[in-house]
C-alpha cells in the first residue's frame, strides 16, 4: 500500500540502469559488433548523436537544478517535498529518465553500435516498470488531485 510517507522506490537506481546497459553494450559492441550503416548518413547519425546527448546532458541537468531549487529530492528512494512542475517538468513528467535514455540513444548513434540503441530502449523500459511507476503512484498519494491534474497535461516520457 502506497501512503504519502511511504518511500516510492527500493528497486535499482535509475543511473545504475543506465550505466549497466552502456557497460553491457561496450562489451557485446566488442564480442559481437553488428553492422552499421555507412557513408553520408553515418555522418548525419553521429552529428545527431551528439546533439541528441547534449539535449538529454541539459535535459537532465536543468532538471536537477530545479528539483534542488524546489527543495525537494531527486533520489527516486525518498519521499518528495513538493511537487516539481516547472522547467523540464512542464514538458514531460521524468526529465531526468528521459534525459539519461537520450543519452544512451545518442552515444549508440556516435559510436555506431545498435547495441546502445537497443539497450537505451530496453533501460528505459525498465526504468518505468521498476522506478516511474512506484513514484507515480507515490506522487499520486502524496499530492493527490494535484498531481492527477499535472498527469493529464504533462506526458509521461514525451
Amino acid at each position: 500500500m502506497t501512503t504519502p510517507l511511504t518511500a516510492p522506490n527500493r528497486g535499482p537506481w535509475p543511473p545504475i540502469v543506465y550505466l549497466s546497459a552502456i557497460a553491457v553494450s561496450i562489451v557485446l559492441f566488442i564480442v559481437y559488433p553488428l553492422p552499421w550503416i555507412e557513408g553520408p548518413l553515418n555522418d548525419i547519425l553521429f552529428a545527431a548523436g551528439w546533439l541528441l546527448a547534449a539535449a538529454g546532458a541539459f535535459i537532465g541537468i536543468s532538471a536537477v537544478r530545479v528539483m534542488h531549487k524546489a527543495k525537494t529530492t531527486i533520489m527516486p528512494n525518498r519521499v518528495s517535498e513538493h511537487l516539481v512542475t516547472s522547467g523540464p517538468f512542464s514538458f514531460t513528467r521524468n526529465p531526468i529518465y528521459l534525459g539519461n535514455t537520450m543519452i544512451t540513444l545518442g552515444v549508440g548513434l556516435i559510436v555506431g553500435s545498435v547495441w546502445f540503441l537497443l539497450a537505451g530502449l530496453i533501460a528505459a523500459f525498465m526504468v518505468q516498470k521498476i522506478t516511474i511507476q512506484p513514484e507515480e503512484k507515490h506522487l499520486e498519494a502524496r499530492f493527490g488531485k494535484k498531481y492527477r491534474d499535472y498527469a493529464t497535461r504533462v506526458r509521461r516520457w514525451l
